[in-house]
């Protein structure tokens, strides 16, 4: 399975606040662009440290699309565990992840006026 990439702001963050991509090299601490350039056209990841910096320097919090991706993994790891064969190590690994899963997600409601599934209301 190929890699599932995330939606890329920086470049549009980087044009609101009329900074070059030199610019935000230098404000990371880098003295070529080539990294910036990097990020923005997908083909490289930012480690932590950069990240956390355009998260300051974008006033954006990039930590939500890591974590999107992070809940992902762990619905892909536990359909993994739950295919390879039963054991009790299994069993317990996709308890701990499912439980993981249902504390970063608001319990679903239904909105009694239109019968809807509201994720929001959290009721």
């Amino acid at each position: 399975m190929y890699p599932v990439k995330l939606p890329n702001y920086i470049r549009t963050h980087r044009k609101r606040t009329h900074l070059t991509q030199s610019e935000v090299a230098f404000l990371l601490g880098s003295k070529t662009s080539t990294h910036v350039c990097r990020h923005e056209r997908l083909e490289q990841t930012p480690n932590l440290q950069t990240l956390l910096a355009y998260e300051i320097l974008f006033r954006t919090p990039v930590h939500q699309d890591v974590e999107q991706k992070l809940l992902r993994r762990i619905r892909l790891l536990i359909r993994k565990l739950a295919t390879s064969g039963y054991s009790r190590m299994k069993a317990r690994k996709i308890e701990i992840l499912n439980e993981f899963l249902n504390e970063q997600s608001p319990p679903a409601t239904c909105d009694i006026t239109t019968g809807k599934i509201n994720p929001s209301l959290g009721c």
